[in-house]
């Protein structure tokens, strides 16, 4: 069984540590705990991972954000993968940082990576993991706040976060998404 696994967020070393390459930074952690590696591929780095018998193809777009749906449609296609076994890993202003929602479908919410993906495929019935980052910033100031780097008090509590990313990631496809958003979905305090 195989799975497609988009971890959202911008290339380039001015963009490496902010808030809006959330997707990348989990995708980096997995790599980093299973001990693979990326390697360059069309429209993106792309790494393969091994899991309980299910084969995960991890992708962080080289597109830009706001034209991740081509390097997702290109590796659903490449792959075969069935768009309920794709899961899209995305930065969420809207949540508190660090609450983790889990959702099989949704809107944009105004995140233009989602917003381009949904446009691709024509849909979005596909499952997204959504990293909140908080809105501290004030009016005006969004785009300097998502691509702004971590504060100290949040760059601590990354490695702790990174691992149940990691989990959820694991659950979609052995326990399956409703019982993974029932385990790991932050409730509301």
């Amino acid at each position: 069984m195989k799975y497609l696994i988009v971890g959202l967020g911008n290339i380039g070393p001015e963009y490496f540590h902010t808030r809006h390459n959330i997707g990348f930074r989990i995708l980096d952690a997995l790599a980093e705990t299973a001990k693979i590696e990326f390697k360059d591929g069309r429209y993106g780095a792309i790494a393969e991972y091994k899991f309980k018998g299910r084969q995960y193809i991890l992708v962080k777009p080289s597109t830009y954000m706001n034209l991740s749906g081509k390097a997702v449609n290109y590796w659903l296609q490449k792959e075969n993968i069935p768009i309920e076994n794709m899961m899209v890993l995305v930065d969420d202003l809207a949540l508190p940082f660090g609450t983790l929602r889990l959702r099989p479908k949704g809107s944009d919410a105004g995140h233009n990576g989602l917003k381009h993906i949904n446009e691709t495929l024509g849909h979005q019935n596909y499952t997204r993991l959504r990293f909140g980052i908080g809105a501290d910033f004030s009016r005006g100031k969004q785009i300097d706040y998502v691509l702004g780097k971590w504060s100290e008090e949040e760059i601590e509590k990354l490695p702790e976060l990174y691992k149940i990313c990691i989990n959820m990631i694991k659950g979609i496809s052995t326990i399956g998404v409703q019982r993974t958003m029932t385990a790991y979905n932050t409730k509301k305090q």
